[in-house]
């Protein structure tokens, strides 16, 4: 990825006195052809190609042609089409890559392209840089705890108080379930995504990010691997081993699977967990350290729409995002799969044929809105972060490396990452 992100970068700069973004060149057939690349899982797939279809069918003279990615390849691939300068009209990105791509010059500001007056202003701030519109969130997440009331309640545990509940209290929790299930399920799975990371330190007032570098202490990093280790140590959950094999999509997930009392992903990864589980599952705050004042809990949005520089269709792609994010016919079809939509209107058109996980979604972001921090954009080189963190959260977990050296090594690697 280092590579493939330094290669895009030569080749940004190096058109970028010569990109033609703007006016609307004809297609085959004298439609125009826009290209529309996001990543996801076969079920994200169906619903895309459903609303592109709805699209067309309101815009005849538009075909939008979808490139779907799995998400293992997807920013591989959309890395090596924009450094040979032949990046999709429409781009779906993470937050984490919005500073690098638009630091790159590799997307168009736009302001005055796409109607935003009935989003959230405060969400679609969470696409702007340096004053300019770089991105169009397609909905909001949050990263709160999950919990399986059915196998809550046949381990005979209580629900907790997630207003008040401690890490001490979640991890003496799950133990009980571990055991009283007698092994056959956990009390929790854990993940290691840096959104845990960022709600565990956010508690202590640290932010993951702060000055273009990583705002972490060390101190943080090792006592979050420090809560990892108790949770493995009485077996509160599973070793590493064990969660290294379920991998990090949510169909392969412990709670999926009926494995997991607790465990903590993406508010909008809801419906996929309950279906994959067959349950009734439960979203709750995440627990926190004793004296704490603020949650760590943070929204964000669950991804964007972007366009290319160099597109040579910029009306054409405003106008599917536009369709995307304000008509409610396209929220119809598309529901929470990319978060809960930012705009009212739409969410209020669609709420009632939200999937029952989608709606209890809906009520706990209604919930905790007050106790959310607000939307911070990673630096460039933040798209590293997730591996990089994985890379020294496993070496500490399977005893490879002590978490003295460990966290200097993250350090170091992280803040190496994003001043590239």
């Amino acid at each position: 990825m280092k590579r493939i992100l330094a290669a895009t970068a030569l080749a940004v700069v190096a058109v970028s006195a010569t990109a033609c973004g703007g006016g609307d060149d004809g297609g085959s057939g004298g439609k125009t052809k826009i290209v529309f690349s996001y990543w996801g899982s076969d079920s994200r797939q169906k619903l895309t190609e459903t609303a592109i279809a709805a699209f067309e069918k309101k815009n005849p003279a538009i075909d939008v042609e979808g490139d779907f990615s799995d998400f293992d390849s997807y920013y591989e691939k959309l890395a090596t089409k924009t450094a040979a300068g032949d990046a999709p009209d429409v781009m779906s990105i993470e937050i984490r890559g919005l500073a690098e791509y638009a630091g790159r010059g590799a997307l168009a500001d736009l302001k005055g392209k796409v109607n935003t007056a009935d989003l959230d202003q405060s969400v679609l701030k969470a696409g702007q840089l340096d004053g300019k519109q770089y991105a169009v969130p397609t909905g909001v997440n949050t990263w709160p705890m999950i919990v399986n009331k059915d196998l809550l309640k046949k381990e005979g545990g209580k629900m907790p108080d997630d207003k008040s509940w401690t890490w001490d209290d979640y991890i003496a929790a799950s133990q009980r379930m571990t055991q009283k299930s007698g092994e056959q399920v956990w009390g929790t799975e854990y993940n290691e995504n840096p959104a845990f990371l960022q709600v565990f330190a956010g508690q202590r007032g640290e932010p993951f990010y702060a000055n273009g570098k990583v705002g972490l202490s060390e101190q943080t990093i090792k006592d979050w691997w420090a809560l990892l280790q108790k949770i493995i140590a009485t077996k509160a959950g599973p070793g590493a081993a064990k969660m290294l094999e379920t991998g990090t999509k949510p169909d392969q997930a412990l709670l999926a699977t009926n494995k997991s009392v607790y465990g903590s992903w993406w508010s909008n990864q809801l419906d996929a967990l309950s279906k994959g589980s067959g349950q009734d599952l439960e979203l709750l705050r995440m627990p926190k350290a004793p004296g704490a004042s603020a949650s760590g809990m943070f929204l964000q949005p669950a991804m964007y729409y972007t366009i290319s520089s160099r597109t040579k269709h910029s009306a054409a792609a405003a106008k599917f995002i536009d369709f995307m994010v304000n008509d409610p016919e396209a929220g119809a079809i598309v529901l929470s799969d990319r978060g809960l939509p930012t705009n009212a209107k739409v969410l209020a058109a669609v709420k009632g044929k939200l999937s029952p996980a989608d709606q209890k979604v809906a009520a706990f972001m209604d919930s905790i809105k007050g106790e959310l921090s607000p939307i911070v954009i990673p630096p460039k080189g933040a798209t590293e972060m997730e591996d990089i963190l994985k890379r020294a959260t496993d070496s500490v977990l399977f005893g490879k490396a002590k978490p003295d050296d460990a966290a200097k090594t993250f350090l170091s690697e992280a803040n190496g990452a994003l001043t590239k």
